[in-house]
C-alpha cells in the first residue's frame, strides 16, 4: 500500500469526462451552486487548467470558483496550476519548464477539503489524458480515491466514448457515482434521440441525468441535476469514515 492509498476518502466528488468539452465544468459548477443553495460547506478544485490563453486563470477556474462563492484571493488554491496553451497538461507544463508530479497534485486537492463540507473536483480532458510523464487522470483519481461521475457529451460517438470510459474505470477499479449525459448543442440527429436509451441498456453504473442543452451567459439550474442529491453522492461510506 502506497502513502496515497493508506488515506481515507475525502468526502467529495471527481468529475470527469469522455473527452474536452463535453460539459464538465458546467455541470460541476451547478451541482456547487445546488449544494451551495441547500446550505451545504462546498469546496471546489481543478488542480491544473490549460488554455488560458494569457490570462492569469482559466475560464473553468473562474466559473468554479464563482459557483462555490470562493473569494478571488484563493483562486489560486482552487487551480494551482494553470498554462497558457491548450494542450495536455504535461505538454503545456514541460513548455513552461514545469515538472508536474503526481503527489504536488493530490497534495493540492487534499489541501482544499476540510470538516464538514464536500469536496467537488474537475479534472481536464478525458480519463487517460496526460498530467505527468508517466500519470494520467485516471491516476490521480485512484490517488484520491474519490468516487468519479463521467460527463458525457450527448451526440453521434456518445456510446463509443462513454463505454470506453467506464471500461477503464472499471479495469483500474476506480470508484463510480454514475454518467451525466451533457447536451452541449440543440440536438439535431437520430444519434442524440437514441444514444440515452441505448447507453441505459449498456452500462452497469448509475445514469444520473441527462442536461438538455442551454444557451444564455446565465444558464438556469438544470432540473436534472438538480434532482440528484449530490451531498449523500458525495458522503464517504462509514467503513471510509473508519467507523464500525
Amino acid at each position: 500500500m502506497n502513502r496515497f492509498e493508506a488515506r481515507l476518502r475525502i468526502p467529495g466528488l471527481f468529475f470527469t469526462g469522455t473527452d474536452t468539452g463535453v460539459g464538465k465544468t458546467f455541470v460541476t459548477a451547478a451541482v456547487a451552486r445546488k449544494l451551495r443553495a441547500e446550505g451545504r460547506n462546498v469546496r471546489v478544485c481543478k488542480p491544473v487548467a490549460t488554455g488560458a490563453n494569457g490570462q492569469r486563470f482559466s475560464a473553468d477556474t473562474v466559473q468554479l470558483a464563482e459557483a462555490a462563492g470562493v473569494p478571488e484571493q484563493r483562486w489560486p488554491q482552487v487551480t494551482p496550476w494553470t498554462f497558457a496553451d491548450a494542450v495536455a497538461p504535461v505538454v503545456a507544463a514541460r513548455r513552461c519548464g514545469v515538472s508536474l508530479t503526481l503527489g504536488e497534485l493530490v497534495d493540492a486537492v487534499r489541501v482544499q477539503s476540510e470538516p464538514g463540507s464536500t469536496l467537488l473536483v474537475e479534472g481536464v480532458g478525458g480519463l487517460l489524458c496526460p498530467l505527468t510523464d508517466t500519470e494520467t487522470v485516471a491516476d490521480l483519481i485512484a490517488a484520491l480515491g474519490m468516487s468519479m461521475v463521467v460527463v458525457a457529451r450527448r451526440s453521434l460517438g456518445t456510446l463509443n466514448h462513454t463505454l470506453l470510459t467506464l471500461e477503464v474505470a472499471r479495469r483500474r477499479k476506480l470508484p463510480m457515482a454514475g454518467v451525466v449525459v451533457s447536451e452541449t448543442a440543440p440536438p439535431t440527429g437520430l444519434a442524440e434521440e437514441t444514444n440515452v436509451d441505448e447507453l441505459r441498456r449498456w452500462i452497469d453504473v448509475p445514469l444520473l441525468a441527462v442536461v438538455c442543452y442551454q444557451q444564455g451567459p446565465t444558464p438556469e439550474m438544470p432540473a436534472a441535476l438538480a434532482h440528484v442529491d449530490w451531498w449523500q453522492l458525495s458522503a464517504p461510506t462509514p467503513a471510509e469514515r473508519g467507523s464500525p
